[in-house]
């Protein structure tokens, strides 16, 4: 009987393991930091957030960036197992730093998470740089002031921002160590997209597994395993060729047990909120397997069962038997982000990364051009003064007629989602197709345009 009343008041301290990963996620959205939700921000917006944290939690600068921007560390908890997180050593790579301004609010919150509130606050103690590059955020570029990339700077601490990793490290003397990136939407794996990327970084050119990697390896399964069933097919292992210069190989080799989790692409979520969302199940999950040493079950070769990333890419959009000027022919197609003055918003620009036999490619997307006559769309002859103009237009009836492409003289791309192409300048018309250029295209069937192909997207009329 006392064996018995033993595990029950166990089950009422953690919720059971495998369904803590479902509780989460479905609870997400009540932690979301609403000020924070585009990718692109800067470092006075998490300061602003982490100078409102309450007594739970203790924050000290640790360090200032090449430009002199406060870097922060911030801690909870008082369990004997240090566990560091950061986040944004590349300025360009945000997802994670969202979910860890998540995990702040859900570690203020009081509702049924209490009880692995409190079991994580007395089993580890919970570090977070959450923006290591605030210069490269200030510009949303990956590297920092000087233009090195802080994660080959592990060696030559070159860079006041590996100087201060290295430091937080080695004071903390830290038992786990979690590096957390984004990777490009191109990523795959199997075919699909790779959404969430794993690794135990090798500490050695052989690939070795000591203790400290052998544990990491377990973690990284165990996590893998919490978040599979909400994207099935779409995680994979980053590859795992020994970087000596690299912090997370160099965290291994230090005596570190260290995780890399790369956010990579999920369908039209380009802003990424599916993946923060991930990101917060997956660093909950692991402060919770940490304190409960529930990783320790997962046998070590199981690690070895989660597929590598592929080393082919996936393309926004591929457009498969294209009949176009004589020639048939598959086109691929990817964007790229016009940069605002502050960095703070971006248009995206579809472009041609690929023309031929694409059978064999893979994309978010795909459109059979087999039944179709394809033309180039048309540009509306008329220079409009203003958004306004072109909104009051019926842009439907004229995309019937196969307009596609829009002069307008007043026109900001960064505040505008018209879903056609526009143009400031006469000169620039509706392009062809070639390497590089994001042609406008009409899909005609018995005389009726019924698909338009237009800076990268497909356009149903119907």
């Amino acid at each position: 009987m006392r064996v018995i009343t033993f595990i029950a008041a166990l089950l009422l301290v953690t919720p059971v393991t495998g369904q803590l990963n479902k509780q989460l996620y479905d609870s997400h959205n009540k932690y979301l930091e609403k000020s924070v939700v585009p990718r692109r921000f800067k470092q006075e917006d998490v300061a602003a957030l982490v100078g409102k944290l309450g007594p739970a939690f203790r924050v000290r600068q640790v360090g200032r960036s090449a430009e002199g921007r406060a870097i922060s560390l911030i801690s909870y908890g008082n369990g004997p197992v240090n566990v560091l997180m950061w986040s944004q050593m590349h300025g360009d790579e945000t997802t994670a730093t969202r979910a860890i301004l998540d995990i702040f609010r859900f570690l203020q919150a009081d509702d049924s998470f209490n009880n692995l509130r409190t079991k994580i606050n007395s089993s580890i103690t919970w570090h977070f740089i959450p923006m290591l590059n605030p210069d490269g955020a200030a510009r949303f570029t990956r590297r920092n002031h000087d233009g090195i990339d802080i994660n080959r700077d592990a060696l030559r601490l070159q860079t006041p921002e590996g100087r201060i990793l290295k430091r937080v490290r080695d004071s903390l003397k830290a038992g786990w160590g979690f590096n957390l990136h984004d990777q490009g939407r191109g990523t795959s794996v199997n075919g699909k997209p790779a959404t969430i990327s794993l690794l135990a970084p090798p500490f050695n050119q052989a690939r070795g597994v000591n203790e400290t990697r052998g544990d990491a390896m377990q973690l990284t399964k165990y996590l893998h395993d919490q978040i599979t069933a909400f994207i099935p097919g779409q995680i994979g292992i980053y590859p795992d060729d020994f970087e000596p210069r690299a912090f997370g190989d160099n965290m291994q080799k230090w005596g570190t047990r260290t995780i890399l989790i790369e956010s990579g692409g999920f369908g039209d979520d380009y802003e990424k909120q599916e993946i923060r969302r991930l990101n917060f199940v997956l660093l909950v999950t692991a402060a919770d397997a940490i304190a409960n040493n529930a990783y320790e079950k997962v046998p070590v070769d199981s690690y070895h069962e989660i597929p590598k990333n592929a080393d082919d890419r996936m393309m926004e959009l591929i457009v498969y038997n294209l009949n176009y000027e004589g020639l048939r022919r598959d086109i691929g197609i990817d964007r790229r982000e016009i940069d605002s003055e502050d960095f703070r918003k971006y248009y995206a620009k579809g472009f041609i990364s690929d023309i031929g036999d694409l059978s064999t490619a893979h994309a978010y997307k795909t459109f059979d051009a087999s039944d179709y006559i394809v033309k180039r769309g048309k540009v509306y002859e008329p220079v409009l003064e203003s958004i306004g103009q072109l909104e009051a237009l019926d842009t439907q009836k004229l995309l019937g007629e196969g307009f596609t492409d829009f002069i307008v003289k007043d026109f900001d791309p960064f505040n505008s989602a018209f879903p056609y192409q526009v143009h400031s300048k006469v000169a620039m018309g509706a392009q062809g197709v070639q390497m590089g250029g994001n042609p406008s295209l009409i899909f005609e069937r018995s005389g009726v345009v019924e698909f338009a192909l237009i800076n990268g997207v497909v356009i149903a009329l119907k």
